[in-house]
């Protein structure tokens, strides 16, 4: 899909410059240097804000408060939930004269008050949505804590975000910041199980195995798999900063990043995707935590064997596009690759980073087309380009290739929702990859069942096909277009 026009949802010009006249520069000066956009400034995928909002419904004793458009409060609340989110979510409403006024952050800070509970809630996060944002509703206003309950202001606009993968930095990042700010003041809740040895942070979210199994193959370095975040529980956070390294595991949480940096933690890319992958990523382990290269070798023994055996044993044959908007798509390709997969192309809503460069160099070492702030119509383009035996993407991406009689696979899913790291992860994506691409001639049955129904306007079965009428269409975008410059010219 296009970036939405000007003056519709999330419109971009218009309200990121009402936001700076707001008082929202230094936000949206920080939001352009940590989340550069690409080809389009816009989200191309659901709402930004589902990002931060899924991370806070995930966290224990945390409570949700949205400050929004009802429309948009709605249907983030129905995604939400949809992705199974067992919580209430709160709502603070608005109408033209309290956004005007200012009464609007009056009614935050009393319905933030009249939540914070201690015996409920650790913290409180409060997010401004598009128009809140635009309008410069100051969150930063609001007190940090009330009766011992944490408050976290954030502004997640759709004109300042460019992913919803994006936002969950946003949130984590202030999370940090705070328990940061928190762990220099005095002592802090310990968590509820320490492990006896150093540990390595893992950033991003990932498979529930996964850190499971990165905890087995650091066991042999003297080290253990710390949290993983967006954490589950405040406490978490402490123990998240309280490591001796740092995994990047999704490479783009740029806040994030630069809280651990800033408690002197070290941070490194990439992540234990097989064979090649592991063994890096290993001697990068060793490196940045002083651990004796015997020790990482043994590791490498180990578990570098036993994942090129499971891959070996579970092959893939085929050509294959990779794209999503979750940041793992690099890993994923890796782990293809590494399976005997022909992969070509590789694209990513995400940004390029310095924490995403091994994998992109490794990819790119062996021909593949890598593609950060990848659009949409890249994707597409890239189907159309290659003709793969099987696309992995997007939904609107499985949509197109669908249509072509091409097998497709919907990335978050039926792909990212999978182990990826070690042993567990090695041959975990070719039962679902081999089928799919086992099912082309069902496809094809398909196409040829279907044809000549028509496409676009002339979609179905007619006795008389519809006439397309461009003039039309063309005719009536201009009028619209002039009468919301009319309604923007009011009161101006």
């Amino acid at each position: 899909m296009s970036a939405p026009a000007e003056g519709g949802c999330a419109s971009g010009d218009t309200m990121r410059e009402a936001a700076r006249k707001a008082g929202k520069s230094e936000v949206l000066d920080r939001y352009e240097a940590d989340y550069p956009v690409g080809p389009h400034d816009q989200p191309q995928s659901m709402c930004p804000a589902f990002g931060s909002l899924r991370v806070g419904l995930r966290m224990k004793r945390t409570a949700t408060v949205l400050s929004g458009s009802a429309c948009c409060v709605y249907g983030l609340t129905f995604t939400s939930h949809f992705y199974g989110a067992r919580r209430t979510v709160g709502y603070v409403p608005f109408s033209s004269e309290t956004l005007v006024t200012g009464k609007l952050f009056e009614d935050i800070k009393e319905a933030v008050e009249d939540l914070a509970d201690p015996e409920h809630y650790d913290a409180i996060v409060v997010t401004n949505l598009c128009v809140p944002t635009a309008s410069g509703v100051p969150l930063r206003l609001l007190k940090n804590e009330i009766n011992g309950v944490r408050i976290i202001g954030i502004d997640v606009p759709g004109f300042g975000i460019p992913t919803h993968a994006e936002a969950k930095d946003v949130l984590a990042g202030a999370m940090l910041a705070y328990a940061r700010e928190e762990a220099t003041q005095g002592p802090v809740a310990a968590p509820k199980e320490r492990p006896d040895r150093p540990t390595i942070t893992l950033l991003g979210e990932m498979f529930p195995a996964d850190p499971v199994g990165i905890s087995q193959m650091l066991e042999p370095l003297g080290l253990a798999a710390g949290p993983v975040v967006p954490t589950r529980e405040w406490r978490e956070l402490y123990s998240a900063l309280d490591c001796a390294a740092v995994a990047a595991i999704h490479p783009f949480y740029t806040a994030s990043v630069r809280e651990f940096e800033a408690a002197g933690r070290p941070v490194l890319g990439s992540a234990p995707v097989g064979a090649e992958g592991t063994a890096a990523w290993l001697d990068a382990i060793g490196q940045t935590c002083g651990i004796a290269q015997a020790k990482v070798d043994v590791a490498k023994d180990r578990f570098v064997g036993a994942i090129r055996g499971a891959l070996s044993a579970m092959p893939v044959n085929g050509r294959i596009t990779v794209s999503g908007y979750e940041g793992s798509e690099l890993l994923v390709a890796r782990l293809l690759v590494e399976s005997g997969a022909d992969v070509r192309y590789v694209g990513s809503a995400c940004p390029r980073t310095k924490w995403s460069d091994p994998d992109r160099e490794w990819l790119e070492a062996k021909g593949i087309r890598v593609n950060f702030r990848a659009s949409l119509e890249d994707d597409i383009a890239a189907v159309d380009e290659f003709q793969p035996d099987l696309a992995i993407g997007t939904t609107p991406v499985v949509q197109h290739a669908k249509a072509k009689a091409i097998p497709s696979l919907y990335f978050t899913n039926l792909i990212s929702a999978r182990p990826l790291m070690g042993p567990a992860g090695a041959g975990s994506l070719a039962q679902v990859v081999n089928a799919a691409i086992s099912n082309k001639h069902r496809f094809d049955k398909m196409r040829d069942f279907f044809e000549g129904v028509g496409d676009g306007h002339a979609t179905g079965v007619w006795e008389d096909t519809p006439i397309d009428r461009p003039k039309f269409r063309k005719k009536y975008a201009a009028l619209n277009e002039a009468a919301r410059k009319a309604s923007e010219a009011v009161g101006t």
